[in-house]
């Protein structure tokens, strides 16, 4: 792999993991437009890929480091509020842990190609759109720490989309919130908390097997990427919650609409067998 195949890899992880756009879908997109269908298939491919997810998970931590502090310290302090946001985190965490343990390798080898990718990243856009439509008709009615267990282990169930490429986590997460009464800062708010367990979890346990895998240049290569994709990711971060906090209405329908023209651009080249 490259240093600009790194750098491009590493720029679009740091950027689709977060916008509601897909960082699965991209990651199958990527490849099959630029060319790159030799990295793809590599079997060293998969572990550089975890260590810039291990990039962006720090990246999340960084951000929301205060948040995290008040969120733990209540569970040894009179926080109510922080704890019961705490233990809705745990709650929405838990199905997205095992089903992702059970289903991430199937469900991706059942949509493996650019265009099951951009088919799917279609339908994502449509839900976008669709969240802001409801959005639109049912104002913000709770704060994120009232929201019922019931309804955060929904949220935290309805992440098994994303394991579909083209399906996005931060997508369908914030659209569960805002069916859930939230607005769109504490949706998305919420959304990036419950990302931070999941995706660093996921990239913790395969980080032993890339330090053991002894190819020295595909952990500097994987290194390389995650330092990127970490500071890429952060000014995701921060520019998603200014956006989001300063959106009354509509703020998904830029990423709906962008995922409905280049998921359907990608499909019909992918149709036709056409590369960039």
């Amino acid at each position: 792999m490259s240093v600009w195949q790194v750098i491009v890899y590493a720029i679009v992880q740091g950027i689709t993991e977060l916008f509601p756009i897909s960082s699965v879908g991209h990651g199958v997109m990527l490849p099959y437009l630029a060319g790159w269908t030799n990295v793809s298939e590599d079997p060293q491919f998969l572990p550089f890929m975890v260590l810039l997810h291990l990039g962006t998970a720090i990246a999340l931590i960084l951000y929301f480091w205060r948040d995290w502090v008040n969120l733990l310290s209540a569970l040894f302090t009179d926080k109510p509020r922080e704890r019961r946001l705490l233990f809705l985190i745990v709650v929405a965490t838990i199905p997205a842990a095992i089903i992702g343990k059970l289903l991430e390798t199937k469900l991706r080898e059942l949509f493996p190609s650019a265009t099951s990718a951009a088919f799917f990243l279609m339908i994502n856009g449509l839900v976008l759109l669709y969240a802001d439509r409801y959005r639109r008709r049912a104002r913000a009615t709770v704060q994120l720490e009232e929201v019922s267990y019931a309804r955060s282990f929904m949220i935290g169930l309805v992440q098994a989309f994303a394991l579909i490429p083209g399906f996005s986590r931060s997508g369908i997460t914030m659209t569960a919130g805002l069916k859930s009464g939230l607005s769109y800062e504490d949706a998305a708010r919420f959304s990036f908390l419950l990302a931070t367990p999941v995706i660093l979890g996921a990239a913790v346990l395969e980080v032993p097997k890339v330090v053991h895998s002894h190819n020295s240049h595909m952990l500097t290569s994987g290194i390389l990427g995650g330092i990127l994709t970490g500071i890429i990711a952060y000014a995701s971060t921060y520019f998603l919650m200014r956006y989001f906090r300063n959106s009354k209405l509509e703020a998904l329908r830029p990423f709906g609409l962008y995922c409905l023209v280049v998921g359907a651009v990608v499909f019909v080249l992918s149709l036709l067998h056409i590369h960039l």
